[in-house]
């Protein structure tokens, strides 16, 4: 364990709204302010604090008295689990792409995609706003005129997922985010929240760190 950077030592006092501690080289959040909650975000619900049309947001469906920010965004469209925080840091944390905190998402797809096609996700498309590429991709099953396929990515560009389905011409007809880094639970409604443990946001701290 480390404080401010420091070995820790037997009947160290330390102050939680400033200090820094870690455990096993990975952050402890110990603030007594600081909220963390992961929301099932139902279609149609904007990932966002505040909008000017009056539309229902994410934190129209958590309320709390303390004003706490979505980690990332789904698009209006899409569906699944949301973190959200008043941690600036964790914030960070799990939205950098070189951090590597993964999204996993289930994909209702027009048609059956090839096994090249599915390749090519991981390969890397060309977007308009330049190159995507999943961690990983795989094709889960298909119904009739439409395919299941699951997707990891480690960043999130605004659409991202749907539009490198559509370049490879597989355009969504449903998507859902099924875990946030190693945080998932099937339990959760749309529209159902909770608040996670102080383990789970260590978790996602650790599944950012390499070698971990």
């Amino acid at each position: 364990m480390t404080v401010d950077g420091e070995p820790a030592h037997l009947g160290q006092k330390i102050d939680p709204e400033v200090a820094q501690v870690r455990v096993d080289d990975i952050p402890l959040p110990l603030r007594p302010d600081q909220v963390y909650v992961l929301l099932n975000k139902p279609p149609g619900v904007l990932s966002t604090v505040d909008d000017p049309q009056g539309r229902t947001t994410v934190v129209d469906l958590v309320p709390l008295d303390t004003r706490i920010y979505p980690v990332g965004r789904l698009d209006a469209d899409s569906e699944g689990l949301l973190v959200l925080t008043n941690d600036g840091a964790l914030t960070a944390f799990a939205t950098h792409p070189r951090n590597g905190v993964t999204k996993q998402y289930l994909a209702l797809v027009e048609e059956k995609p090839s096994d090249r096609s599915i390749r090519r996700l991981v390969e890397g498309v060309e977007l308009a706003d330049g190159p995507a590429a999943a961690r990983s991709a795989r094709l889960i099953d298909r119904h009739g005129d439409s395919a299941l396929v699951e997707i990891v990515m480690t960043e999130g560009r605004n659409r991202e997922v749907r539009r490198m389905l559509d370049e490879i011409g597989h355009p969504v007809r449903r998507l859902v985010r099924t875990a946030f880094g190693p945080i998932a639970d099937r339990s959760l409604k749309p529209g159902e929240w909770r608040d996670l443990s102080i383990d789970e946001v260590r978790a996602i701290y650790a599944a950012g760190t390499p070698g971990e």
